[in-house]
């Protein structure tokens, strides 16, 4: 859990008006994974579909996609809210709106979409709504934000097919969102691939048990 968790706000999403006002530059990023010695700013090759994955922790979750084959590159960020360029202490202070997310651009040839729906419901617990686990507060919500209306369409079922799994487990309904993405912003370089940085660094990514039947 962030020390900034000390100083959050309530669990509840600021309005556009309420929000930080963020700033004009973007944050530097370094330019290769530190794994996949990919890049991490587009243009990605042709043919390479992205999506962005909220599931808590950002560290974590960057992690479990940069592992899976057919994964170009990942990277970590923030989208969601209303605060242009924000900083890892205001996403915390839970006054931009946005949610800790990973950028996942991988090859639809060696990998599918469905499997890596599989991979996001099941890393994480879906049911929590504006935690996930020890780590409370908007930014740790469960969401996939599409850059397509196919991708949508395909996770919308997957919402579907998953909480009927969980509701024959006695788990409550998945408060995951989906929509489409409204611009992703790179979280600070400290963050990207934090845990192959830090390999004993915190992740609190703990799923359902609940298999994804995808």
């Amino acid at each position: 859990m962030s020390i900034f968790d000390r100083y959050r706000k309530p669990a509840v999403i600021p309005t556009a008006e309420q929000a930080l006002p963020g700033r004009t530059d973007r944050i530097t990023v370094p330019s290769l994974h530190t794994v996949l010695n990919t890049p991490l700013l587009p243009p990605f090759p042709a043919g390479t579909e992205q999506v962005v994955f909220g599931m808590g922790c950002f560290w974590g979750a960057e992690r479990k996609f940069w592992q899976q084959d057919g994964v170009y590159t990942t990277a970590v960020g923030y989208c969601g809210g209303h605060t242009p360029n924000p900083s890892y202490e205001e996403v915390c202070s839970g006054m931009t709106g946005h949610n800790e997310v990973v950028l996942v651009a991988f090859d639809p040839a060696q990998v599918s979409f469905q499997e890596l729906l599989k991979l996001f419901w099941e890393s994480h617990n879906p049911t929590e709504g504006m935690r996930q686990g020890n780590d409370v507060g908007t930014q740790y919500r469960s969401g996939i934000y599409c850059s397509t209306a196919q991708q949508k369409a395909v996770a919308a079922a997957s919402l579907e097919l998953y909480q009927a799994a969980l509701a024959k487990e006695g788990l409550p309904a998945v408060t995951t969102e989906i929509v489409d993405i409204d611009e992703f912003y790179y979280a600070e370089a400290y963050h990207q691939q934090y845990l192959d940085k830090n390999p004993g660094g915190y992740c609190g990514l703990g799923g359902t048990g609940v298999s994804c039947p995808l």
